[in-house]
């Protein structure tokens, strides 16, 4: 099977001279009176993007990618199309993040008021396209408008296209030319990037023309794989072939300023709250250190944007820096907050009412946060493109150096942070891979095809039931596999997905299990059972890996008004009466019900710090790679030699550089060799029980570290040995042996790659 018929982007010598040239005079008017001239994305990509063409846009944060994807649209709406305004829309904008899509919609509206205006004086006429917005936060008159007048350009997230797609909305949609996917990187490697991809080939089936597919992205890798599943595979039957993508490569090297700076002294070897009994800690926590330290760099900016790496450290951090300020400087923000409190959150560091948001992963993407002084991540960052996407909020325009500075939090953390500056500066963001027949996204859009099918182009085949629209297993198969996440996916495997949606299970255990659809096994042909379409619409986007309970304001309400989410166990730790924080202010539960929290504000109480679990997905097995490729390379420096380059290379201060050749030297100390990414070391000790642990030590991250453990603890049980308990971390795993002589032999740990699945699958 083909890989991929992307091609870059070569624009003719007349288009490279002049690509406003290309716009209406009053587009291009507006665009040189309020920007200037064009940036490198805009002058390659708008002639790619006037011809037709598909197109992959990769170029750094704060370039004007978006407006690089609409301005063309907006054009085409404003004076080369008067369509009827009740057929439908003609631009879809697909973000990942609610939050973006409302900033988008209103950017938007600054190049149409302003066109607009241009036009007015001149004598020029136009019609304004009207925009609409469809998440899960909009209000059920503004989508019951949408039905009625569909607006020309929609914005929406993955899992809203999903719905409008199974609904009656979805014939607003057939008149769609042009789809916009933002920050597809976030998509690319995950099951919600495979459920975006086969709603866009569901939206294909039924557009009345090709669509023109246009992604937008500052950190992604190889490009010729994200221009495959942007624009996934045509419709030959015998030969598919992917779709052609025009890739526009304006990366261009970030400025980026960064420091790595030590909150103590010397750093602890892992990171640890400090005593609540009163006894004296062994080392100075960093917890007591690091608030003090940012409090004096937010009174010394304007606005701070701070980066943690979990949502419980950015309560406890918010909550702390109010303390110590004894004002509220600071707000925690996170996708555990309902979309209301977020955007009064990034509201409130706009205006200036407050000097920072304390954020996790919730702001990496593109929101406009206004003009950012400085960015701040405490503890290195997940991975070398988020550290990216996160400094890059500092700073956000053309040309203007992002300023960072980096806290870690203990000392194996200090080797990831000196690892991760490096590869920032020069631009080494980890490859991105699609992810391959994720069965369960499969099984749910079948679900949703099936309930709500689209006009296949075709002729009526013989045994097709009248009446409503159906599908058949050959056009599903078809349709599903022009989508780059199931392009390779398999007649069989598709076949089995059906049986369990039609009822035939593999064992009596699934037999209370309610089918979905009915499978003509003579004609081929697919029908929902009852209730298939209210199921597909109640359980649209991926399936989460735990529950949680919504928090509501308590009292009798119209529409209740969502605070935001806890984890499933902190619920049920908690207790009526009992005050707890989220978005760094404090709530008092009212009461605890079988699905959600009911709150009451308690400004100015103490309360507990909330917990989530799964928050983190782990170390990028090629980010670790690059942590142990550093290690390996500091040790065969001098000393001296060893601290230069860290400091000269990896923007670590003298102190920094030395306690990280103290933490390896001390691992040395003790073990003689030091894990790298040629190295793995196993360590055996007795713990205050007298059970041994056995730690495995290597630099490649949880993702390797987790199923790792799993299946060595299935080997050891499979060898006559106990059961034994596991923890995995980034940088390792340990295994406790309780009730043993004996630690087990090293080969125990290290099984077969040959049947590592089946021992993890088991």
């Amino acid at each position: 099977m083909s890989r991929s018929t992307s091609q870059s982007a070569s624009p003719s010598p007349s288009e490279a001279a002049d690509p406003l040239a290309l716009f209406h005079p009053a587009t291009a008017a507006w665009f040189r009176n309020t920007l200037g001239e064009p940036t490198t994305p805009q002058r390659l990509g708008w002639p790619a993007i006037a011809r037709g063409e598909s197109c992959l846009i990769l170029a750094p944060t704060g370039s004007g990618k978006t407006l690089t994807a609409f301005l063309w649209c907006l054009d085409r709406l404003l004076f080369r199309s008067t369509p009827d305004p009740s057929v439908g829309s003609r631009i879809v904008y697909i973000s990942p993040l609610k939050a973006l899509a409302v900033d988008v919609e209103r950017n938007l509206q600054v190049p149409l008021a302003g066109i607009a205006e241009i036009s007015r004086r001149s004598g020029i006429s136009f019609r304004s396209p009207d925009i609409a917005i469809r998440t899960g936060d909009t209000p059920q008159t503004e989508r019951s408008r949408f039905r009625r007048h569909p607006a020309d350009i929609l914005i929406t997230t993955p899992e809203s296209l999903y719905l409008l797609l199974t609904s009656e909305s979805a014939s607003a949609l057939r008149t769609v030319d042009t789809v916009i996917v933002d920050e597809i990187h976030a998509l690319v490697p995950t099951k919600r990037g495979a459920h975006l991809a086969l709603s866009l080939e569901r939206l294909e089936a039924i557009a009345v023309h090709p669509l023109q597919r246009i992604g937008l992205s500052a950190t992604q890798r190889p490009l010729e794989e994200v221009a495959l599943f942007l624009g996934g595979y045509g419709s030959s039957p015998d030969s598919p072939a992917p779709r052609p993508v025009t890739i526009v490569n304006a990366a261009e090297p970030k400025r980026l300023q960064l420091k790595v700076e030590l909150p103590v002294e010397d750093l602890p070897l892992e990171s640890a709250p400090a005593p609540t009994d009163g006894s004296p800690a062994k080392r100075v926590s960093i917890w007591t250190t690091i608030p003090p330290r940012l409090l004096r760099i937010l009174r010394s900016r304007r606005s701070t944007l701070i980066f943690v790496n979990n949502r419980r450290t950015a309560e406890r951090l918010a909550g702390a820096l109010n303390d110590l300020a004894q004002e509220p400087l600071a707000r925690a923000h996170h996708g555990s907050l309902a979309a209301a409190q977020r955007s009064e959150i990034e509201e409130q560091l706009k205006r200036g009412q407050i000097r920072a948001v304390v954020a996790t992963s919730s702001l990496e993407l593109g929101i406009d946060m206004g003009a950012i002084d400085l960015v701040i991540q405490i503890e290195s960052p997940p991975s070398v493109a988020s550290g990216m996407q996160r400094i890059g909020r500092a700073g956000h325009r053309v040309g203007v150096v992002s300023e960072g500075i980096i806290f870690p939090k203990y000392r194996a953390d200090l080797i990831a942070c000196a690892a991760v500056t490096r590869a920032m500066h020069e631009g080494l963001v980890e490859a991105t891979a699609i992810l391959r027949n994720p069965l369960d996204v499969l099984a749910q859009q079948i679900v949703a095809i099936v309930a709500h099918p689209p006009q296949l182009t075709r002729p009526r085949l013989r045994g097709e039931p009248p009446g409503e629209p159906v599908i058949s297993v050959d056009d599903l198969h078809a349709l599903v596999r022009r989508a780059a996440s199931f392009a390779s996916l398999s007649r069989a495997a598709l076949e089995n997905v059906l049986d369990l949606l039609a009822g035939r299970y593999p064992s009596e255990e699934f037999s209370e299990l309610r089918p979905r659809i009915t499978w003509d096994r003579i004609t081929n042909f697919l029908t929902p059972r009852q209730g298939a379409k209210s199921l597909a619409i109640l359980n649209a986007g991926t399936i989460p890996d735990r529950g949680l309970y919504g928090v509501f304001l308590s009292g009798e309400r119209k529409k209740p008004v969502r605070v935001g989410e806890l984890d499933e166990e902190m619920v049920f730790e908690s207790r009526v009466g009992e005050i707890f924080l989220l978005g760094a202010s404090a709530w008092r539960i009212d009461e605890i019900t079988h699905d959600r929290v009911l709150v009451s504000p308690a400004p100015g109480r103490p309360g507990k710090m909330p917990f989530w679990h799964g928050d983190l997905a782990g170390r990028p097995l090629e980010f670790g790679r690059r942590i142990g490729a550093l290690v390996r390379e500091l040790r065969s420096l001098p000393p001296n030699a060893a601290i230069s380059r860290l400091v000269r290379e990896h923007d670590l201060d003298t102190q920094a550089a030395e306690n990280l050749l103290t933490f390896i030297n001390d691992q040395a100390n003790v073990t003689t060799v030091v894990p790298d990414d040629r190295t793995i070391v196993i360590e055996r000790i007795r713990d205050d029980l007298g059970d041994w642990r056995v730690c495995v030590l290597t630099p490649f991250g949880n993702r390797i570290h987790t199923p790792w453990a799993m299946a060595a603890a299935a080997q050891i049980q499979a060898a006559g040995g106990p059961h034994v308990e596991t923890m995995s971390t980034d940088d390792g795993f340990v295994l406790r042996f309780p009730d043993v002589d004996r630690p087990p032999e090293a080969a125990l740990l290290l099984p077969d790659p040959a049947v590592v699945q089946d021992l993890v699958v088991r």
